[in-house]
Parts: C-alpha cells; sequence; structure tokens
C-alpha cells in the first residue's frame, strides 16, 4: 500500500472513531437526560403520593374544620355558610347559571314531587374576557341584556298573569356571605374573575339594578350558590342526596346538616330541623395534603389559587414538563416557548392525553403539537406526558375522595352502625365538568372511596351525577320563595 494511501487509511480511521466516540456521547448525552426526565416524574409521584393512611388524616382535618367553622365566623377557614331549602311547587321559573366563563339563561317549569319537571328550555352565554376583569356595572349588565333576549323569545304560554312579575333564581357560583334568601355579599371572585368593586357588595341588588335599567318586570326570589342548587336538584328527585360536590372549573360541596349542630346560628330552626350547609371547601388546608414545588408556584401567580381545580390539573402538568423540558431537554435543545405560558394547557387537554389507547399514542403527540407546539415527540415521550397526567389527576381525584369521607364522617355516616342495624342508603350529587368528562378521575374518586370506607357503608354510597342539577335548584329554591306562593302550590 503506497504512502498516501495509507495515510488517507489513517485518516479514514480517525475519522470513523471520532463520529463513533460522538455517537456514543450523543447516546450517553441523551441517556442522562431520559434518566432525569425520568427522575422528575418519579419525584412528583413520590410528592403526590397520596396513600390510605394520609387520605384518612385529610378527611379527619376535614372534619375538625368543618365544626370550627360551624361553632363560629371566622372560626376555619371553611366559610360554612349557612342556607336552606323546604317546600318544591310548581310554576315556571327562570334562572341564571352556573357561572363560570359562560353562564346559563334557564326556564325551569315544575310540576311539584309528582308531576317533577315538566320543561327546561336554556341558553349557553359566553362572558367576554374582559368583563371578567372590568367593573361591576358593565358585568351585570351584559348578563341582564342576555336575559332581556331570552325573555323576549318565550313563547305566550310561560308568561306570567298580568300584575305578576317573573320570578328569577339566581345561581352565583361565587363566595358570598349570606344574608337572606333573596341577598348576599360578595367575599371575593373565583375562576378567573377579578372585579374589586363587586367584592363585599350586594349581588342580587347589582342583577336587580340592571334588570331595571333593561325595563324587565322580575324579582329575584333566591340567590342561590350552584353547589347548594345541585343538592336542591338532587334531593328533589331522591331524598337519600345528602352532599353535592362540584368538580369543574372550581371546586365546592354541599351538605345536609342538622340546626342544632350549628352553634354560630342563632335564627329559628327550619321545620325539618334541616340546613343546608355551603362548605366553601376549595379554601381547606392542611399539612396533610401532598404539595409539590408546582403547586406552590401555581398558587403564588393564580388570581384565584384556592379554588380553580379544573384549570389547576393542566397547568400543573404543563409547569411538570416546562421542568422537564429545561433540566432534561425533553423536547429538544430549546424550550418550546408555549410551553413556558401558564393555563395554556387546559384540563380537557390533559384528560384527551390521559384518555389516548391509540398504539402510537396519535392523541398525545397532536395535542402536544397543537397546544404547545411540539412536534415529532417519540412514543415513549408521549407516554411519559402520560405518566404524568396520571399522577396528576389521581392525587386530585383521591383528595377529593377524602373530602367527601371527611363530610360522611361529620354525618356520622363513614362507619357501620354500632347496633348491627342497616346501613342508610347515601347519595352524593356530583356535577362540573372534571366528574362529567374526565372519566379516569372520576373512576378513580369512586374506587378512593371504597378504599376509604367500609365495604358495608361503600356498598351503600351511590355517587351519581346531577346533570347541571343547580340550574334546577335555583328554580326550586325561586319557587319556594315566590312572592305569589300559595299553600295550595306545594305537593
Amino acid at each position: 500500500m503506497g504512502k498516501v494511501a495509507l495515510g488517507a487509511a489513517v485518516v479514514c480511521a480517525a475519522t470513523a472513531c471520532a463520529v463513533a466516540v460522538l455517537v456514543v456521547r450523543h447516546r450517553m448525552k441523551s441517556s442522562g437526560r431520559w434518566a432525569r426526565a425520568v427522575a422528575i416524574l418519579k419525584e412528583l409521584e413520590e410528592k403526590c403520593a397520596a396513600p390510605v393512611g394520609k387520605l384518612r388524616q385529610v378527611a379527619d382535618a376535614m372534619t375538625v374544620e368543618m365544626h370550627a367553622g360551624l361553632a363560629s365566623e371566622g372560626g376555619s377557614k371553611l366559610k360554612m355558610i349557612i342556607s336552606y331549602v323546604d317546600n318544591l311547587p310548581t310554576g315556571s321559573i327562570l334562572c341564571i347559571g352556573p357561572w363560570g366563563t359562560n353562564f346559563r339563561v334557564l326556564r325551569v317549569q315544575l310540576g311539584g314531587r309528582e308531576g317533577r319537571v315538566l320543561k327546561q328550555e336554556f341558553e349557553e352565554v359566553s362572558i367576554p374576557p374582559h368583563l371578567m376583569v372590568g367593573n361591576s356595572h358593565d358585568l351585570f349588565d351584559y348578563i341582564a341584556s342576555e336575559l332581556a333576549k331570552f325573555v323576549a323569545s318565550e313563547d305566550e304560554g310561560v308568561r306570567p298573569p298580568a300584575g305578576r312579575q317573573r320570578e328569577l333564581g339566581f345561581t352565583f357560583s361565587f363566595p358570598v356571605r349570606q344574608t337572606s334568601i333573596s341577598s348576599g355579599t360578595l367575599i371575593k371572585w373565583t375562576k378567573g374573575f377579578s372585579i374589586d368593586d363587586t367584592v363585599g357588595q350586594d349581588v342580587v341588588s347589582a342583577l336587580t339594578s340592571a334588570i331595571e335599567r333593561q325595563g324587565l318586570e322580575m324579582n329575584v326570589s333566591a340567590l342561590v350558590n350552584d353547589t347548594i342548587g345541585t343538592l336542591a336538584g338532587g334531593r328533589y328527585y331522591d331524598n337519600d342526596v345528602i352532599a353535592a360536590v362540584i368538580l369543574g372549573t372550581g371546586t365546592n360541596a354541599a351538605y345536609v346538616e342538622h340546626a342544632n349542630a350549628i352553634p354560630k346560628w342563632h335564627g329559628p330552626l327550619s321545620k325539618t330541623g334541616e340546613m343546608v350547609i355551603n362548605m366553601e371547601w376549595g379554601n381547606f388546608r392542611s399539612s396533610h395534603l401532598p404539595t409539590t414545588e408546582f403547586d406552590t408556584a401555581l398558587d403564588s401567580e393564580s388570581l384565584n389559587p384556592e379554588t380553580d381545580l379544573g384549570d389547576v390539573l393542566g397547568d400543573i402538568v404543563r409547569r411538570v414538563l416546562l421542568r422537564m423540558a429545561k433540566e432534561a431537554a425533553l423536547f429538544g435543545d430549546t424550550v418550546p416557548p408555549k410551553l413556558e405560558v401558564s393555563f395554556i394547557l387546559r384540563t380537557p387537554h390533559m384528560s384527551a392525553m390521559h384518555h389516548d389507547t391509540s398504539p402510537d399514542l396519535r392523541v398525545v403527540g397532536t395535542t402536544l403539537k397543537d397546544i404547545l407546539g411540539i412536534s415529532n415527540t417519540s412514543l415513549k415521550t408521549r407516554k411519559l406526558v402520560i405518566g404524568v397526567c396520571d399522577v396528576v389527576a389521581k392525587r386530585g381525584a383521591r383528595l377529593a375522595a377524602a373530602g367527601v369521607v371527611g363530610i360522611l364522617k361529620k354525618m356520622g355516616r363513614d362507619s357501620s352502625p354500632r347496633d348491627g342495624g342497616q346501613v342508610p342508603r347515601t347519595v352524593i350529587a356530583m356535577d362540573g365538568g372534571l366528574f362529567e368528562h374526565y372519566t379516569l378521575f372520576s373512576t378513580c374518586l369512586e374506587v378512593t372511596l371504597k378504599e376509604l370506607l367500609p365495604d358495608d357503608v361503600a356498598a351503600a354510597v351511590d355517587v351519581v351525577h346531577a346533570n347541571d342539577g343547580s340550574g334546577l335548584g335555583a328554580a326550586l329554591l325561586a319557587a319556594s320563595h315566590s312572592l305569589y306562593l300559595q299553600p295550595a302550590a306545594s305537593s
């Protein structure tokens, strides 16, 4: 072999060796990056762990806070707001609610206990984003104008007789200090709303003024929290409904309490001796709650850190993926810009990815591309993303189940009867998009309830979906407190 050929061979060999070294280094680097991403997921899983023992501690803490909140105003972070549901009359009632980034205008024709709901009509109305952070006057004027449009389209058969105003149930899905069945002051906004001049004001007065500006003859008969509305609607169909839980953009719970078990209540007892309590459980805090750095960061940045459950889940997933992108280059050497945008990944996106069962996890790939601008993800990367969704969803579902058990414990329905008698049937009415559409979440919640309760008690607990129960509940309360209610109207 000549010197030139030999030199070329040496050069080629050296080049091949260098390439091989680069390949090995790249593989080692890639392997190291992947190991870091997996380590982040494992760390998340450990911090989000909610074993049965911890969940029982959460349930016990919930019960303690419930007692404190019932004892005195400000005695607990749980507001434990008092309300009450009584008779179930007939009639045609208008309702507004429930609220989120949209609301419903609803007409319900009631037929009493025998006739039930004769007819329901509704329209969904989106709230423009600028009104969610504007001023009270503009927001309520918009609501009243949409109500006027709905009334203008009604049939003559449902119009009130001459000389009578329309009755309106106002479902207001935010923390309110109720001062009567038809009045209450806003404690604070949630769900992305932030309108300072409404806080501390009577929201019924604000709506009534807007209604008058529209020239409508209408009386707001009842101010109803959406959770209490869900409970009232569920109770209308089933007397065994003792609690309601909303799992959607926000989260809350309400339940039926004995009036004599409410030390802070100084008014006359109801005819039934019961009171419906609006817990505002989004305020619940406990050292037993499994929290992570992602929760802390999100709370510090959120307008409403205590109640925006539906938005929170998706954004926690985004934050975990962002850390993986920064520390493990999960999606390439540069961090995808959209991954740094808060709340760009919504919980419905998370749910769609979590439920993906296609062989190549096509939905995960499409969601990452369309929502976060991340293209060409590998199958193992997509599986890792599902792993993140799974950890976050399971923690949320198991904690929601622990909250329900806390309520059952307060009501004395969490254990087998000491006398060996029959366990009473207990029905929990649930509503909200998270519960309705995120099947893996709702299934996990129900399975966790069975883990936390004795077998005979678990068998007697039914979790039912109360679709738009809050709208019906608002109608019931409005009709129950109608200006024109006659004793004969009840059934």
